[in-house]
């Protein structure tokens, strides 16, 4: 009798399981709907600015300058597509040599990383989920800024990827091709479609200097005739008369259908409404699926799939695990068309812990080839004039992808990324406002900071930037020599006990964002009494490197007394 109970209650669970599937992809394709518009929203709000930007040629000849450029474009419109397809056009315009865009190329491959470090945040709520969770997501920007600083310089000086890619384009007959296949568009757009339509060939246009399309939305809008509209006559638009100057373009003539037509709303005020209700969306999906994850993939079923996932061949085929997950990675970003959205997916896995970093490393890696891929297709449909340059700068794409991942995959002792990320990841779970500061830093103020200094000229950038990576060398150099040969070093350089606390641990910077919280509760009327958050042990500069003798752990969870300093300040106010 006791052992049918049993059997009846695990059919009860197996059969509750499988109800929850219908509803987690019914999620995940919520969620992949709202990244499309999440990024529809960023160009309504960034992309004339982005335009604006690649206007001046005179700027992309810079190396540095057009990195950031790649950058700040690919961040404002949150699509490397998008950015990637501007340059293309410039290039096969003649506005832009190969040579020049090669580097904004580079920025593009950065930029595309902050979507799914932002949907770490979403996260946050647990602490050892948040770290896994981050750990996953940077270690994908942590790939691209490492093969930027080896492969940059090294094109600047010898023009490697483009010399690759020329005599790729020049070995193979490349002919015009059809469309490159749009498989997740075809599920997303009948929604996507519904919610906003855009026009995206307006910041192509004002990238190529088109003063005629500044004043034009990027919103598409519902149009009554499908004939083509001869030079300034009237078209009628929802009852009212507008002037279509000049326009040739059949499909701008169909009828467009979604929530945003003909509305009397500007681009940014359409943009910022849609980037608050798809982060909304977003957030709530994310969620939704962590917990339902959560209760499906617990006990036994997790263990088996992480020993399905994660685990290697048996000796000595071990190293051909990380290359078919390369290849999945690869696959998996073909069919969806998007390294974001891949990318995406995965990091809620890694925060569960369904799959573990180490496996989610080649899979990142191989997300960036299929997105170079895609590009390749997309390239190939161009027209026979612009067939060559649009090919080779496709191509560049992917070389410099293949060439990261031959400096940081193939020798296990060279994936940096992977050690570079999980440091980060426990950094941002000891201090989680962390997480915002590194998004703001690496994607918008140090780029920006580093344009300002380009465009002031090569002898600021050089003076500037020869004293900071001279400083960076060597605080590496007297870390590895502190953790390894101590003895080489003089007494003093041993550990950093010589530094202010400020500059060996990020302590002090959290006691003063939980002051300024504490008296942001006050002025509120919040609740008077309060329980100081335990921290954790400080590892900013490395172990036995000093600080840790002021905040000591407490328990095995790894928690410690919080500084003295702000407990003497909740005492004093409460």
């Amino acid at each position: 009798m006791h052992d049918c109970s049993r059997d009846t209650g695990r059919m009860a669970s197996v059969v509750v399981n499988l109800s929850k599937i219908p509803l987690i992809l019914f999620l995940l394709y919520v969620f992949v709907c709202s990244l499309d518009v999440l990024s529809s929203a960023f160009q309504l709000a960034g992309g004339r600015v982005a335009g604006d930007i690649f206007q001046d040629n005179g700027i992309l000849s810079n190396p540095v300058a057009g990195l950031v450029v790649g950058i700040l474009v690919t961040v404002l419109v949150q699509s490397s597509s998008t950015s990637t397809s501007i340059v293309v056009s410039l290039v096969s315009s003649g506005l832009l040599d190969v040579h020049s865009a090669i580097p904004i190329v580079m920025g593009s491959n950065i930029g595309t990383s902050v979507t799914n470090t932002i949907v770490a945040l979403m996260q946050a709520s647990e602490r050892e989920e948040f770290e896994r969770a981050f750990a996953g997501a940077t270690v994908h920007d942590c790939f691209n800024w490492l093969s930027v600083l080896v492969l940059l310089p090294l094109e600047a000086v010898s023009g490697l990827l483009q010399w690759l890619s020329e005599a790729a384009v020049s070995a193979l007959n490349f002919k015009t091709g059809e469309e490159a296949p749009e498989l997740l568009k075809v599920i997303t757009e009948p929604i996507t479609k519904l919610v906003i339509q855009l026009d995206q060939s307006v910041i192509t246009a004002i990238a190529m200097g088109d003063q005629t399309m500044r004043n034009k939305s990027l919103v598409k809008n519902w149009c009554q005739i499908t004939a083509t509209v001869a030079q300034s006559r009237p078209v009628v638009l929802l009852g009212k008369q507008r002037t279509n100057r000049g326009s040739t373009d059949p499909s701008q003539n169909q009828p467009r259908n979604h929530l945003f037509v003909d509305t009397s709303l500007s681009d940014l005020a359409v943009g910022l409404i849609l980037l608050a209700c798809s982060l909304l969306v977003l957030c709530s999906c994310l969620l939704l699926l962590v917990k339902l994850l959560n209760s499906v993939l617990k006990g036994q079923v997790t263990s088996t799939i992480n020993t399905i996932i994660n685990t290697d061949f048996p000796y000595p085929f071990a190293w051909l695990a990380g290359y078919l997950a390369l290849m999945v990675g690869a696959g998996m970003t073909f069919v969806v068309q998007s390294s974001s959205v891949f990318t995406s997916t995965l990091t809620p896995l890694i925060g569960i812990g369904v799959i573990s970093i180490e496996r989610a490393y080649p899979l990142t890696l191989g997300s960036n080839l299929g997105t170079t891929t895609t590009a390749i297709l997309a390239a190939l449909a161009s027209p026979k004039d612009n067939l060559v340059a649009s090919v080779q700068v496709a191509l560049c794409h992917f070389f410099f992808n293949l060439l990261g991942i031959l400096l940081w995959y193939p020798v296990p002792a060279s994936r940096l990324p992977i050690r570079m990320a999980g440091a980060l990841g426990r950094c941002t779970a000891r201090y989680r406002w962390f997480a915002v500061l590194y998004i703001l830093l690496c994607f918008l103020l140090i780029p920006s900071l580093v344009f300002a200094l380009s465009m002031a000229g090569w002898r600021v950038m050089v003076g500037v930037s020869i004293p900071v990576a001279v400083a960076a060398v060597s605080v590496v150099t007297v870390n590895a020599l502190q953790a390894w040969m101590p003895n080489y070093l003089p007494v003093m350089l041993r550990n950093w006990d010589f530094l202010p606390c400020w500059m060996t641990s990020l302590q002090p910077l959290d006691n003063i964002i939980t002051k300024a919280t504490l008296r942001c509760s006050c002025g509120k009327g919040l609740s008077r009494s309060f329980t100081p958050k335990p921290q954790l042990a400080d590892s900013t500069i490395g172990p036995g490197q000093g600080g840790e003798e002021k905040w000591k752990k407490k328990d095995k969870a790894g928690e410690i007394q919080c500084n003295m300093e702000s407990l003497g300040y909740v005492e004093e106010h409460f």
